[in-house]
């Protein structure tokens, strides 16, 4: 039986809940009011336990082989605006669109479209920053900033640009090593120490050496000019690492500017660009009819300009050759570059067997190299193969290659049949000094045996004798291995080749007896009178191996030793004295000159760094107190 309560007694017990529950909820708001108050007024900024951080990330340098920086990082100014604060759009917009360069237009839309922050122009040169600096301090420019960033310059500008690469606007690698090596150079970094402000990314080292470099360039860059070419590339591939000295593309870019070149600069041949290598190629078939045992060294076949091949339709396929070599053995095949006798050796062995061999030469598949967009070339299997395919690859054509895969299948003639693995980064050494990573030369597998290498070797010397198809390449006191080629280019119109678009090549290998340098040139579609490897490339490449010998120092024969104590003796300057004559000092480098100006008879004036160029008074004039002496040094 329920007990009925008056009505007053009822409605006070539930005015008693409510304001128990208002009274909590109140607390409850105070409590949490409280603590962000603690946190955001109390606490001092950044001292939340274990809250992460991004630290700024100095992106690490490029250098070469020998430590010269080919690309560094370098601190620049952006700059930007807090639009609230800027009290002068118009006025500030036309100042920064003459300091800045761009169109004013732009300035003012980025101004008057914004509402907060907002990016004016990403890291800007030195000049520019000073430019605006002198203006703020003027009271110009409320509400512009210039906030420092990470930028990167390339000290060497088109140097070795293919292979450098280049980064965004944000420090990200884009291309070539910047882009491989993206996180190396600049490793990523979520850190819970507060102390820790910048990380410095790896140092990474190539086998490129600046030197070699340059020179390579430049010889490019006359025969890219002279033949008038669309493009030249230099490779130059230390034989017994399989390191890359040497690696050029012309045109290139600076790396700096790398926004103002178009795809055609931009693009790194050796690596890409996938072509038939024409006469080139034999060596790599020669070789591989010797190593299966289908070819003997001394079998001779008979040339008369034309291979015909009668297919078992009745059909004859002909294939013909620029002369009549007559009876011709391996040697000979390759020494004047004879097609037929190369279409005529492929029959002593089997498709599948071919084929297998040239995989083994690392062709069909890429160098795995570390630059982006490696062409892998092109090498059909043999259920593909048209009857005549066999013959027609034998000597360069049907098959595609990149300038790499052939500087990486020269390797096994230099190095007793083992092919290496092609080296373009040498080391990555830490911001510390710590060598991280060094690549070692890198041996994939054996190819040939050492008796066909070193076979194929001394055929490629003969093609630089009299007669032979390389004998503008030789090189004086130096036993030169080498092969010519003359490829001709599809027309993506007709489908068939052109009758006027050419790749001539030139590979050699040196010394013949001591290979220590593996040199390929390549000229795409020279335009001048003359287009055949044997006449464009070869003298390229004689010019290239010139310096490279007397640059690494690789002896000659026949060429003078001179034996030497090791010590040197440096003439000092005679002290300078009243009525003695004036002594010579040409030649004399500037520190040896600095006692000079210990004497105080006579007024010395230096001009110039480096060594003394030129003087006066000349040699053998008396000398008087107070004698102005003028030394010009470079």
């Amino acid at each position: 039986m329920g007990i009925d309560l008056p009505g007053d007694m009822s409605n006070n017990k539930e005015r008693r809940r409510l304001y128990f529950f208002i009274l909590l909820l109140a607390a409850v708001v105070l409590l949490i009011l409280g603590r962000l108050v603690q946190l955001m007024i109390f606490t001092p900024q950044g001292e939340t336990p274990e809250s992460i951080t991004l630290p700024v990330v100095e992106r690490g340098p490029i250098l070469d082989r020998n430590g010269k920086i080919l690309a560094i990082s370098t601190r620049l100014d952006s700059v930007s605006a807090w639009i609230p604060n800027v009290a002068e759009p118009d006025d500030s917009a036309e100042l920064l669109s003459q300091i800045l360069e761009i169109p004013l237009e732009t300035v003012l839309s980025r101004l008057e479209n914004s509402t907060g922050f907002v990016f004016i122009k990403r890291k800007i040169t030195p000049t520019e920053s000073e430019a605006i600096q002198t203006a703020k301090a003027e009271g110009k420019l409320a509400g512009i900033d210039l906030s420092p960033e990470f930028g990167r310059n390339y000290p060497e500008q088109t140097l070795a640009s293919h292979v450098l690469g280049y980064v965004g606007v944000d420090n990200i690698g884009l291309d070539g090593i910047e882009y491989t090596f993206n996180h190396v150079l600049s490793p990523p970094a979520v850190s819970t120490v507060r102390e820790e402000k910048e990380v410095l990314g790896h140092q990474v080292f190539l086998t490129i050496d600046i030197n070699i470099q340059q020179a390579i360039e430049g010889y490019a860059r006359m025969a890219y000019e002279e033949n008038q070419a669309d493009a030249v590339s230099i490779l130059v591939m230390e034989a017994a690492t399989g390191d890359i000295l040497g690696y050029c593309g012309i045109p290139n870019f600076d790396p700096n500017e790398y926004n103002r070149y178009d795809n055609r600069a931009l693009k790194n041949l050796p690596l890409v660009q996938a072509f038939e290598p024409g006469s080139v190629f034999k060596i790599f078939s020669i070789s591989s009819f010797l190593q299966l045992g289908g070819l003997d060294p001394e079998a001779e076949f008979f040339c008369g300009g034309v291979y015909q091949m009668v297919l078992p339709d009745g059909q004859t396929i002909e294939i013909r050759d620029l002369a009549s070599h007559g009876w011709v053995n391996a040697e000979k095949i390759l020494k004047y570059s004879c097609n037929v006798g190369a279409a005529l050796a492929s029959e002593q062995v089997g498709e599948e067997d071919f084929h297998r061999m040239l995989e083994l030469f690392g062709f069909g598949k890429p160098t795995d190299l570390p630059l982006p967009g490696e062409s892998a070339g092109i090498l059909s299997e043999p259920v593909r193969w048209s009857a005549r395919s066999k013959a027609t690859i034998a000597f360069g054509q049907e098959v595609s290659v990149s300038s790499l895969q052939i500087l990486q299948g020269a390797t096994v003639f230099a190095n007793r049949g083992l092919i290496l693995r092609p080296h373009i980064v040498k080391k990555i050494v830490s911001a510390q000094g710590e060598t991280i990573q060094k690549l070692e030369r890198e041996p994939l597998q054996e190819v040939l045996s050492p008796e066909s290498a070193q076979q194929i070797l001394q055929m490629m010397e003969t093609a630089t004798e009299d007669g032979g198809t390389a004998r503008r390449g030789r090189v004086e006191g130096v036993r030169v291995s080498a092969k010519t080629g003359t490829a001709e280019v599809l027309d993506p119109e007709t489908g068939e080749y052109s009758e006027d678009h050419f790749v001539a090549s030139y590979l050699g290998i040196l010394p013949t007896d001591d290979p220590q340098l593996i040199i390929y040139v390549v000229i795409d579609h020279p335009k001048g009178p003359a287009y055949y490897g044997s006449q464009v490339a070869a003298p390229v490449f004689k010019e290239t191996a010139e310096w490279l010998v007397d640059y690494l120092g690789i002896p000659r024969s026949g060429a003078e030793v001179i034996q030497h104590s090791g010590s040197v003796r440096i003439r000092l300057p005679e002290p300078l004295q009243v009525n003695s004559d004036m002594p010579e000092l040409l030649g004399m480098p500037k520190r040896l000159l600095l006692p000079l100006f210990q004497q105080r008879e006579f007024e010395i004036r230096m001009s110039g760094d480096g060594y003394v160029v030129a003087q006066d008074p000349p040699p053998g004039t008396p000398l008087k107190p107070g004698t102005v002496i003028t030394l010009y040094l470079e």
